[in-house]
């Protein structure tokens, strides 16, 4: 790993948490201006997803689906890892430190493969993102396994609807990437899906991508 990659709390072995604890939902509900009514909703409906304003608690980078499958992978299997994630019509949300949807469009701006990145579509300030159940909905008998892999497969029809958590909260104070490490995210997975001899001139640090 790169030495200008921050330290994270959590183990780099991808995690398939789908269901957000008691601690992760006291985070999630502190980006309301009322938190309480946010308990409240989710102890009435914990199977309905909610809305929440960005800017405070975080931000969310929303990426297409298999851009945001990428950009995951790489943060998780050469990078930092991520902070919460989820699945939301058939896009994929990344949770960002606030702050962070303002900067990472004008970093990109700068980025040489920034052509090679899809629209990203960035929550800050003034915005606000629906989030997944707390829990996942109740699997049938028939149902296969829901944690069997982090991400649904791309032919699954119920993966264009799904609303869902990849990596869901679990701590009050979750760590969260900043426009720099997301940067060199868009970049690794930008480059893998030209080649895999190109991706390696993307391992470089971010200060290296980016003007001084």
């Amino acid at each position: 790993m790169s030495d200008w990659l921050p330290e994270t709390p959590r183990t780099l072995a991808f995690p398939t948490a789908a269901y957000v604890t008691l601690a992760g939902a006291d985070w999630l509900a502190s980006a309301s201006p009322h938190p309480d009514e946010m308990h409240t909703l989710w102890a009435t409906r914990p199977s309905a997803p909610s809305v929440l304003p960005c800017g405070t608690a975080f931000d969310v980078i929303n990426a297409p689906a298999l851009f945001g499958r990428r950009m995951v992978d790489r943060l998780w299997s050469a990078g930092p890892g991520s902070g919460p994630v989820a699945a939301h019509r058939g896009r994929i949300l990344l949770f960002a430190a606030p702050g962070t949807a303002q900067r990472l469009p004008a970093l990109l701006i700068w980025e040489e493969w920034a052509a090679a990145v899809p629209p990203l579509l960035c929550h800050g300030s003034g915005d606000a993102v629906t989030v997944p159940p707390l829990h996942p909905r109740h699997r049938g008998a028939g149902d296969a396994p829901r944690d069997a892999a982090p991400f649904p497969p791309a032919e699954d029809p119920s993966a264009v609807s799904a609303s869902r958590w990849l990596v869901a909260p679990d701590v009050r104070d979750p760590w969260l990437p900043g426009p720099d490490v997301l940067l060199w995210a868009c970049v690794r997975a930008a480059r893998s899906l030209a080649g895999p001899g190109r991706e390696s001139a993307a391992q470089h640090p971010v200060s290296a991508l980016t003007p001084g």
